[in-house]
This record gives C-alpha cells, structure tokens and sequence, in this order.
C-alpha cells in the first residue's frame, strides 16, 4: 500500500462462489476501463469462504474465467481481512491518495455512488483529471414481478454444512436444516426420512447422507435417485455451490414440483437431454446457475438428487433480479 501513496486504491473483497461478488464484476471491470489511466488500482482481496476455495489454482481459474485482470491478493489466513475489520462478501474500500479510507460498501449496489466518490477523489489525487460526463451505472432492477407479487419474499442464504448451522441455531435462527436429527448427525453417514411437510426457506434430506462441517455429501452410491435433498423457496433465481470429491463429474437431477425444468426456468449451468431430463454435470467445487425463472415465483419445491457418493451441497444463494443469476 505505501507503493500507492498517490493513486487511488479500490480494495475488493470477494471470493470465488460467491454471487452477490459476481454481480458486482462488471461494474469493477467498467471502473478499471475508465479510470486505470487515470490513476485508478483495484486490487482484489480473494478471503475464502470455503477450504477449496483456498486452493491457487481454482483462485487463478476463477480470475481467468471471468476476465479479472487487476491484482489480486489471495488472503487464505483473513489477514488482510482483519485489518480491515471486514465482515462482508463482497466488500469495497475506496482509499485516496494519502492513503486513508474514505468510503466503504458492502455487499451489491451503490455502484453510481462509488463511481461519483472515484471520480472525486481521482480529481484530488490529480488537479488535470478532467470531469466525465460518462454516464453512471444504475444498480441491478428487481424482478417486477417480485415487486408485485402479495407476500413477497425471498429465501434467505442457506448452508450444507452443519459448523453454519450450529451457529445459525445459536443467534435463535433455527438453522438452515428443518430435520433435527442433522444436528445430532455430524461427520457420519445417517438415514434421513422426510415424514412431514415441507417447512418453507429449509433444506431437507430423505435417503443416506454425511453431514460435514462445510457441507452436506449423498451417503452411498444408488441406482435410482432415490435420495435426495428438497427445500421450498421463494425466489427468481437459484444457484448452488457444489462439489465432486473424486474429481469426477457426475450428474446432479433437477426438478421443480416433480417436474423437470424448461427452457422457462432453467438455469444457465442446466442440461435438458433428449428425453427431457433436466440435469447438472458437476465437475470440481464451484457455483452453478440450477434456476432462473422468467419471473419470481413464491413456494416452488425444489428437488437435487444424483446417484453418485460424489454429490455435496456447500450452498445455496437466491436471487429477485430481473436479469442474471
């Protein structure tokens, strides 16, 4: 940071699978088009959320992937992290030219009020920086029909792995798995048996499945789907963090109510086949676009199962946009 005393630094926190930070990379790339000459450095701050996430090379894939080309730091111990007492995914500090922070955002959106602050402090650090009159960004719009739909809500984040969960349970939230015996469940392979009624916005199991502390893993190799996960959301879209632990890929089934998806409401990452299954090829840990539907929809039962021991929920992350994932 002392190397950069005289420019102004945008520090991006973020991580790999995360959504919320994906939605916010056009934005930095159209930052870091417009004003690197002028004095602009972005430097992203990878900080995992999850083990594979610490890996090099699935760093390096993902900045790649997604045409990245800024510096990134990749902060696998929360160093950085800490010093900046950050919390979010993703997060951004704006530092001018002495080096001192002078806004923070977390999370998405303020993307018009970032770029006015860039503009600003790009104009102190440099008096022949000349005013833009590029146009601002406008923040992601909401799904309209979510903005009309009677009750609207949105599921809420949810996690595979019961270290979350436990201390879901503990702020009084109720975890994110609506079976009680996943709690007394941890590091082993359990029978589970979905016997009443869904609860809305929780995930829940039916068949042979590990409980670990990042994530929840299918239990046994089957022939016939019958073990699964279900859970009933509300949302737009869907994506989930997802993994093979052998590196092989294998096939993950979709449903929604019982039915395969559409062209309507599949997701970017889903395969429909010949015969209409609608299915995901999972290949190493990362996020796939499992739903996108053309408008919000309210207590839609979603169904994952795959035959395959490999099969292992990290997350899930739900969306209201109009556009995109």
């Amino acid at each position: 940071m002392e190397a950069l005393r005289g420019q102004v630094v945008l520090i991006d926190f973020w991580t790999y699978t995360c959504i919320n930070c994906i939605r916010t990379f056009p934005f930095l790339k159209q930052w870091n088009s417009r004003y690197s000459d002028d004095g602009l450095v972005i430097v992203g701050v990878h900080a995992p959320e999850f083990e594979f996430e610490k890996i090099y090379e699935n760093v390096v894939e993902a900045t790649e992937a997604n045409n990245l080309s800024w510096a990134m730091a990749q902060d696998n111990d929360f160093k950085t992290w800490r010093s900046y007492q950050n919390r979010f995914w993703p997060a951004k500090y704006l530092i001018d030219k002495d080096g001192v922070v002078r806004y923070t955002h977390f999370g998405e959106g303020g993307y018009a009020e970032t770029e006015e602050l860039i503009r600003e402090l790009l104009a102190e650090a440099n008096p022949s920086f000349l005013e833009t009159s590029l146009p601002l960004p406008e923040d992601q719009t909401l799904d309209p029909g979510f903005l009309v739909s009677p009750n609207a809500e949105v599921t809420r984040e949810l996690y595979g792995g019961y270290s979350r969960g436990e201390s879901d349970r503990s702020f009084g939230n109720g975890g994110y798995v609506h079976q009680m015996e996943y709690f007394d469940s941890k590091t082993q392979v359990t029978e589970f048996a979905i016997r009443e009624e869904l609860e809305p916005h929780k995930i829940n199991f039916q068949g042979q499945w590990f409980i670990g502390p990042e994530r929840s893993t299918h239990g046994r190799m089957t022939e016939g789907y019958e073990d699964f996960l279900s859970l009933v959301y509300s949302a737009t879209s869907i994506n989930a963090v997802l993994t093979s632990d052998s590196g092989e890929p294998h096939k993950v089934r979709i449903t929604v109510d019982d039915e395969f998806l559409t062209e309507g409401n599949k997701g970017s990452d889903i395969v429909i086949g010949d015969d209409g299954e609608s299915y995901v090829w999972v290949t190493t840990p990362d996020l796939y676009n499992v739903i996108n539907n053309d408008s919000y929809v309210r207590r839609e039962t979603l169904k994952m199962a795959s035959n395959s021991p490999d099969f292992g929920l990290f997350a899930f992350t739900f969306g209201v946009y109009d556009t995109g994932p």
